[in-house]
């Protein structure tokens, strides 16, 4: 393949659907804390609500067409789930930030977060193995109950006008996210450490 034809499928590839909504999934990262942390009407918390669920729609949505339309790509299989903890970890700090979660729900979070980064660790040392770590049902149901949990939260003080008890609904999600994080952080780990050491053997 020559450098020109080469330099068009990977110019191709960065500007497929699938990528274009992952890059708006980073994109609403910023926007989504912006509004959390610059405004405290209710309306920025509707309009931050808005953005999340518009995110979290998009990262179905590229994948279902990644599928459908073959366009699995290296860029997309990096980005897709940087994007994921972007926008998971800075809502979460957003929300620590300015008290929505507070008091020993913090824990909830930091326990997310800590899970998050060990993954990514044994994600990255596994791959220069050449050893994949498939996403469990179960991770998957975490990331459902973690993006809910979210949701409530974001909500806060305007969704307390509309649902009373909105800020405990989330903050109960969050702590089932954060114990099925714990649940899924083990299994992954010790799905992991038949491999660890393979790189001074060989």
């Amino acid at each position: 393949m020559s450098q020109t034809a080469f330099t068009a499928k990977r110019r191709s590839q960065a500007l497929a659907l699938p990528n274009l909504l992952t890059y708006g999934r980073m994109a609403a990262v910023p926007v989504v804390a912006g509004l959390l942390l610059g405004f405290t009407e209710h309306w920025a918390r509707w309009a931050a609500l808005g953005i999340f669920i518009a995110a979290g729609v998009t990262d179905f949505l590229d994948g279902y067409f990644a599928r459908i339309w073959q366009q699995h790509s290296p860029l997309g299989r990096m980005l897709d789930p940087i994007a994921d903890k972007l926008l998971v970890a800075t809502t979460l700090m957003a929300l620590v930030a300015d008290r929505t979660v507070a008091g020993w729900t913090i824990w909830a979070a930091i326990i997310i977060l800590c899970r998050e980064i060990l993954v990514s660790g044994l994600r990255e040392h596994l791959a220069e193995l050449k050893v994949r770590l498939p996403v469990s049902a179960i991770a998957k149901w975490k990331t459902a109950a973690q993006l809910v949990a979210l949701g409530f939260l974001i909500a806060g003080p305007a969704g307390e006008v509309v649902l009373p008890g909105t800020v405990k609904i989330g903050a109960a999600l969050l702590w089932a996210a954060a114990i099925l994080t714990l649940y899924t952080g083990f299994d992954y780990l010790q799905s992991a450490w038949n491999h660890f050491g393979e790189d001074e053997a060989t």
